[in-house]
């Protein structure tokens, strides 16, 4: 018996019992999205090796990449008994940022070995889809998934074969492998792997403190005016527009990483929209309704509130897109165009390249949407949509954890942005399936007058103000390149900045840490690559250049109003609102 004095063998199998409870019910109750993906993997394997099987050439290629591999797994296993100059010539290095088996316990030989031959194996997978002539689409959908097969099978994720896993289980005397099993039993209940301790925070407590109150509230949304803690502010404010696949509170964690905070305390009055979390029953929201009564109406109570003719805006993610929308739209009437600047911050507005996800997103995904197959109740639940953003890095964002939480029995740290990555949003099927096949397939609002939304044909060229396009170096979910793409479509007074790290700590990068650079001053009239060779590097944050230009654009300074809201938009209820708080 394991050496923990709260372990049992009853605990063990009432445990593999309500494991067992527990798939068998999700399995069926999510049986045709598991069909749906079982078909689309299978079909693209078969599609893959049928090319193959039907040309000699591309038969040959593969024999001799696996005689390579052979060969090379015979002087791994050879160097394990003889040392030699020759052993870093073929010894495999793990790709870039992969942790995996940084410890030194898979220096040991048999784990070396191992760890050796995994990653032989993987850089042969590898191999055979870059180079096996089977077009672009099928090679990227074929490396997703292969990828994700790869990941699965690491040795990492065994404890037979996982030195680390097993010196902690002898050093511990087994309670490492008690507690995580326990914490095993806990996330099959919860339908989800736990990323960090959701017991440290909380919604308004010491998260999104910053303060402020809902002055507007819809259906869709609730509009936050945030208070002004300086003696006087920039007369033009800035609305925020955050996707509405996560919750607003990204850009408000907590008071040292807010970048709604940052902002208030250099003297910007910003609004910032939260948006509902629908629930079964208001499915029937479409993507016009987040523009009319989300971004449109939200840019019309700023200026009513605020008092201006024109305010600036900023959209972070889907949000961008959505912002991309709304200005189009408003600048078919140059003249009264409520919009002063925008920016597109990790957002896109074309979608020719959409990273890892766009390997799966096709027709027959979309047909499906469309019918209803993938969606329950009207809407597609958030923790669907949070699973599929993990798989874009799988070995980080769950085998990483699931190894540490079952293998490790470690308990998950406090990290506020893991548990703003679980407070999970639903999303309105109808909203959702017009912006997976109109936005993300057929790519519409890179085409002008495609797509006519709010009564009107969308030309983001007509987009003649001031735009700010930032991206981040290792975003996988809207890559920079193609955030960049946003800088040729407008017509108007446009730059560039590129951040470091990736979708959500590139954003959340205060000047206080320090972490990652950022570029500056690159040439536009090129593409990314020829921008970035231009371009000038500076350490710190982006928020310091961002908050220069943003102030440039601001007005004049002018005392500061302590009051929120204004006599036809009264204060509701504080700051963070009762919209954020809904659980999925």
């Amino acid at each position: 018996m394991l050496d923990h004095e709260n372990f049992t063998y009853s605990d063990l199998m009432g445990g593999f019992n309500k494991a067992g409870e527990n798939l068998l019910e999700n399995y069926f109750k999510n049986y045709s999205g598991y069909q749906h993906d079982n078909r689309s993997i299978a079909i693209t394997y078969l599609n893959f090796w049928t090319k193959i099987a039907i040309n000699p050439h591309e038969i040959k290629k593969i024999h001799t990449f696996w005689l390579d591999y052979q060969q090379t797994q015979q002087k791994i296993w050879n160097s394990i008994y003889v040392k030699s100059d020759e052993e870093n010539s073929f010894r495999i290095l793990p790709k870039k940022n992969d942790k995996r088996f940084a410890a030194e316990e898979w220096n040991i030989p048999y784990f070396d070995f191992i760890k050796q031959n995994y990653l032989l194996t993987e850089r042969l997978a590898d191999r055979i889809i870059s180079e096996i002539e089977i077009g672009d689409k099928a090679r990227k959908k074929m490396e997703f998934y292969n990828q994700h097969f790869i990941d699965l099978f690491s040795p990492a994720n065994f404890l037979a074969t996982n030195p680390e896993a097993l010196k902690l289980a002898l050093e511990t005397k087994g309670k490492s492998l008690a507690n995580g099993f326990k914490n095993l039993v806990k996330d099959i209940e919860k339908g989800q792997i736990t990323q960090c301790d959701e017991s440290a925070f909380e919604v308004g407590k010491n998260l999104a403190i910053t303060p402020g109150a809902v002055i507007y509230e819809n259906e869709i949304m609730q509009l936050i005016q945030y208070l002004p803690i300086t003696k006087s502010v920039n007369e033009i404010p800035l609305l925020m527009i955050p996707p509405w696949i996560n919750k607003y509170y990204i850009l408000d964690l907590q008071p040292d990483n807010s970048l709604v905070k940052f902002l208030v305390d250099k003297g910007i009055t910003v609004y910032m929209i939260s948006w509902r979390n629908p629930c079964p029953g208001i499915g029937h929201l479409n993507f016009e309704d987040y523009v009319k009564d989300g971004a449109l109406k939200a840019i019309q109570v700023t200026q009513q509130v605020a008092s201006v003719k024109k305010i600036n805006t900023l959209g972070y993610c889907l949000g961008g897109t959505l912002l991309g929308v709304a200005s189009a739209i408003l600048s078919k009437d140059q003249k009264n165009n409520p919009i002063n600047s925008a920016t597109f911050l990790a957002a896109m507005i074309d979608f020719f390249d959409v990273g890892p996800m766009g390997n799966v997103i096709d027709e027959a995904l979309v047909n499906k949407l469309e019918r209803g197959e993938l969606l329950k109740d009207g809407i597609l639940h958030g923790h669907d949509m949070e699973r599929a953003f993990n798989l874009i890095r799988s070995h980080d964002l769950i085998w990483n954890y699931a190894v540490n939480s079952y293998l490790k029995g470690i308990k998950p740290s406090a990290f506020d942005v893991l548990y703003w990555t679980n407070d999970n949003t639903n999303l309105p099927a109808k909203m959702y399936k017009y912006y997976i096949r109109h936005i993300i397939l057929e790519n519409g609002l890179s085409r002008k007058n495609a797509l006519t939304i709010c009564g009107k044909q969308l030309d983001i060229g007509k987009i003649e103000f001031p735009v700010f396009v930032i991206g981040f170096s290792e975003d996988y979910i809207s890559p920079a390149k193609t955030g960049f793409i946003t800088t040729r479509m407008v017509s108007g007074p446009v730059e560039f900045i590129l951040g470091g790290s990736g979708h959500v700590m590139g954003a959340i990068n205060p000047p206080s840490k320090k972490k990652y650079g950022y570029y500056l001053n690159g040439k536009l009239e090129g593409n990314f690559d020829k921008w970035k060779e231009t371009a000038q590097f500076f350490e710190g944050s982006w928020w310091n250049a961002y908050i220069e230009r943003l102030v440039k654009h601001s007005g004049k300074e002018i005392p500061a109003q302590k009051k929120i809201g204004s006599e036809t938009h009264p204060a509701i209820e504080d700051a963070p609102g009762s919209y954020v708080k809904e659980t999925c």
